[in-house]
């Protein structure tokens, strides 16, 4: 494979590096001797949450930067920037999304040994190590202009975050900084509970009824299933021997004494007919009857759920109490949405994915494989889609026909242990799909149009270019996407220049039709049908079309449409016949559903209402009812509101606590913390931690509860640099999602008073978080081999040389040091205050072993 994308790459390249030697020795070597460092000065250097931040750049090589014939190019948080009141020794410019570049400015000069400083400002305060400078690079030139040598240097060091001014985002934020004396505070709210309060299972079932005894679960005891379970049984049977280490029988047969026995039955609970079971637990064996398939695998789950986390390291034979579970999910559609496109993920950590989404319930996957920065699924016929939208590098211009680098990439395509190039075979793809179907999850594909479509847009140009020039004109123009004669100006949320299609053309539907196609091919290769498909249809930027000949000649015709932004409505209604030929329920993000009136405001369109169009709703903080609104409406709602469930939001303001902030901050509790028929009651403050008010918010109707057909979660991956990465920002959220997806009503979800409801929930989490401590992180260090979860860091306070320590998910020991070395298993356990001195480091440490990052007291 990567010998196709070699040979593609280099067509690239002959059309837009103009000679550049990426990465070959040449007279400017010695550029990667100078190191690069950045730093936040402060959030506060004017209204509206301006900043000020600097480079510092020390020359530890041999060669003389001089003021020209030089580029100093980087990725970074798009932020917008403004002019410095100074003269500074260089200037940054914004080139498109995240990819920027430093110039020299007139008598600029860097010898060797000397270090030159440059600042620069710009809005949107910044807290976080990971808005840093990444993938940075020299491009030097000739006296032509054009490239002569691309050199990398190293990562950029980043100035610690100490200040209040740099951990604060501006003087409107209200949020408090998270230091360990408030972490200490905040953790005195929970309290450790016994083994036998612990949740048996999460998500949490209806009804449990716990027996007198315990049945042993030896590797002598078969596994029984009737006609049509024997996926959900060999699938059992595999964990059990990833559990004990041996094999477990397996056979169609009738239940017996003494076995593990997998049977189909017609039963509800709740209600609900649909993936319930029935799980019983005595001294007869084990018994799961599902009222379908997936009821039954949801069964196998809860059972593995209840093995000790010890017999996963002993190998002993399994204790299980005796038990009656009836179970049936909240809600039908629990999901999951996974960014591959800013940042790719292999196929490997998608399976394992798959494994802990099944392992919690979640029944739906939303894999996000096109987005401005790449396109990750092959499409027969259209091979630029991956050879070129699928890789990034350095390009001599963003409006050639490549992509750029994004998020750290850097300037060569497939560098190791970057995360900017890579895609999903046609192969890979059908047997991700065959891999989820068999864990009960449906996949659902998304091609992300008329916006967030740079990859696609470069992609097909490169097709234009490529058979334009073997004389192949209508062929070029096929599947076209944009109108080479609009000159409209705008800047996506992203920072795209370029990134919308062209809405007029016959082409631009012609493409999403042939990939659409293509797409429902490969669900029948995997032996399924495809009848889900997600359209993105989101953050179409102010501006977009505004100055296209077309788009303005369709306005003039048909002035029903009455301005520009309502271009996107008028595209989903040409899309929408097209995909509902196909036998597809269309769904797509909160903007497929709404129309700007005549003075400029967002509504709600009613003209896609009723015609299976399900729109996923995020915007519960600017917009805080957006999503009733709709359901009210007659939409079926999909709610995947920011402030709970966007698992790319970093945990809390600790400056190297990886993650987005634009929404705010969004941590386990929260996750867990959801009444979907009264969001308000969950939805505390606003992006800046200001507490957030719904006197005129419009209500959920009764009525319109049966719109509300489930949630989402997300994770997008601007932050994200592989699996380690993403199992982190994924667990232990994922718990807490799951609770909000499958456990029935909770009792706090419809308490009235506040004071009363926090109580309960207070309560209920404390159970909660025991259960995570004590069984379920454990146990993430042994599924599959082992999962990167994220261990919360201690809270501590020194009093008078006292050290008080205590941790926000009781169940996990506290280790330190007092003389600056690092916390392990072997170093002291924190029990009770004790005298201290000297530099102090402490870590949270869970039964597996596994540890949180250090907190540090001086």
């Amino acid at each position: 494979m990567r010998n196709i994308l070699y040979s593609a790459f280099l067509f690239i390249v002959t059309i837009t590096l103009n000679g550049c030697k990426s990465s070959e020795s040449g007279d400017f070597d010695q550029a990667d001797k100078i190191a690069v460092s950045w730093e936040v000065v402060t959030n506060f250097a004017g209204p509206n949450d301006i900043f000020e931040a600097k480079f510092y750049l020390k020359n530890n090589g041999n060669l003389t930067l001089g003021d020209s014939s030089w580029a100093l190019f980087f990725n970074m948080a798009p932020r917008p920037l403004l002019p410095y009141p100074t003269p500074q020794p260089a200037r940054l410019e914004h080139i498109n999304g995240d990819w920027y570049k430093m110039t020299p400015n007139k008598g600029f000069r860097l010898a060797p040994g000397d270090s030159v400083t440059v600042i620069y400002k710009g809005t949107e305060g910044i807290v976080k190590e990971t808005d840093a400078p990444l993938g940075l690079y020299f491009v030097f030139y000739d006296k032509e202009g054009k490239e002569n040598q691309v050199v990398q240097i190293e990562q950029c060091a980043v100035v610690p975050f100490t200040k209040k001014e740099q951990l604060l985002r501006g003087p409107n934020d209200q949020d408090p900084t998270l230091t360990h004396e408030y972490q200490y505070k905040e953790n005195l709210a929970v309290s450790p509970v016994t083994s036998d309060q612990l949740l048996k299972v999460i998500p949490s079932p209806v009804k449990i009824t716990a027996g007198k005894g315990t049945f042993t679960l030896a590797t002598s005891t078969p596994i029984h299933y009737e006609t049509g379970l024997e996926s959900e049984a060999k699938l059992l049977a595999q964990r059990l021997k990833d559990i004990t280490g041996s094999d477990f029988t397996v056979k169609n047969a009738a239940p017996a004494a003494n076995t593990i026995s997998l049977q189909l039955g017609k039963i509800a609970v709740n209600g609900i007919g649909k993936e319930a079971y029935h799980l019983n637990i005595n001294d007869k064996g084990i018994s799961i009857i599902g009222s379908d398939a997936a009821g039954v695998f949801y069964g196998t789950q809860s059972l593995v759920s209840m093995i000790p986390t010890t017999v996963y390291t002993q190998k002993s034979p399994i204790g299980l109490a005796y038990v009656q579970i009836e179970d049936a999910p909240r809600f039908h559609f629990r999901s999951m949405q996974l960014d591959v496109s800013r940042n790719f993920q292999n196929k490997e950590t998608i399976l394992r994915t798959l494994d802990i989404l099944a392992f919690y319930k979640l029944n739906h996957f939303l894999l996000y494989t096109t987005e401005d920065e790449g396109w990750r699924l092959e499409i027969e016929g259209l091979p630029e889609l991956t050879q070129v939208g699928a890789q990034r590098q350095h390009i001599a211009s963003y409006k050639d026909a490549a992509l750029h680098p994004g998020y750290g990439s850097g300037p060569i395509s497939y560098d190791k242990g970057k995360h900017g190039s890579g895609f999903y075979s046609k192969a890979d793809f059908i047997e991700i799909l065959k891999y989820a179907t068999a864990r009960h999850i449906k996949v659902i594909p998304e091609v992300n149009l008329p916006g967030h479509a740079h990859a696609a847009i470069k992609a097909m140009e490169a097709r234009y270019a490529r058979l334009m020039k073997e004389g192949k004109e209508k062929e070029a123009n096929e599947y076209r996407l944009i109108d080479p004669d609009d000159k409209s100006v705008y800047l996506s949320a992203q920072g795209y220049k370029d990134n919308v299609v062209d809405i007029t053309k016959e082409s631009t539907y012609h493409f999403y039709e042939k990939v659409t196609d293509e797409i429902i091919k490969m669900y029948k290769e995997a032996g399924l049908t495809l009848d889900l498909f997600h359209i993105g249809g989101d953050e179409v930027a102010d501006g977009a079309w505004t100055k296209s000949p077309l788009a303005q000649e369709l306005l003039k015709k048909d002035p029903t449409i009455g301005n520009a932004y309502n271009l996107h409505p008028y595209f989903i209604r040409r899309l929408l016949p097209r995909l509902q030929k196909r036998n597809l329920q269309v769904h797509g993000w909160e903007e497929v559903a709404l129309f700007k009136d005549k003075d400029g405001i967002l509504k709600v369109n009613p003209e896609f209402a009723g015609k299976n169009v399900i729109p996923y709703v995020w915007n519960n903080v600017y917009d805080p009812d957006r999503g009733y609104r709709l359901a009210n409406a007659g939409y079926p709602v999909v709610l995947c509101n920011v402030t709970n469930f966007y698992f790319d939001l970093a945990y809390n303001n600790d400056p190297k606590e990886p993650g987005l902030y634009w929404a705010g901050f969004v941590d386990t509790r929260d996750n867990y913390t959801f009444a979907p028929y009264d969001m308000f009651k969950t939805t505390y403050t606003t992006a800046m931690g200001k507490p957030m008010t719904f006197e005129n918010a419009e209500r959920l109707k009764p009525e319109a509860r049966k719109n509300i057909i489930g949630v989402e979660c997300q994770l997008w991956s601007e932050t994200v640099k592989g699996r380690d990465m993403m199992e982190y920002y994924t667990l232990p959220k994922l718990m807490g999602f799951a609770e909000s997806a499958w456990s029935a009503e909770r009792s706090w979800e419809n308490i009235a008073d506040k004071v009363a409801r926090e109580k309960v929930i207070q309560s209920n989490w404390n159970v909660f978080v025991n259960t995570l401590a004590q069984k379920e992180l454990p146990r993430l260090s042994y599924l599959n081999g082992g999962y990167n979860y994220r261990v919360p860091l201690p809270g501590a306070i020194v009093e008078n040389s006292t050290l008080k320590a205590n941790v926000a998910f009781p169940g996990l020991a506290i280790r330190y040091t007092t003389d600056g070395s690092e916390p392990n298993e072997k170093s002291p356990e924190y029990k009770s205050p004790v005298k201290v001195g000297g530099l102090i480091k402490l870590k949270s440490f869970d039964a597996s072993g596994k540890c949180s990052r250090t907190v540090t007291i001086q």
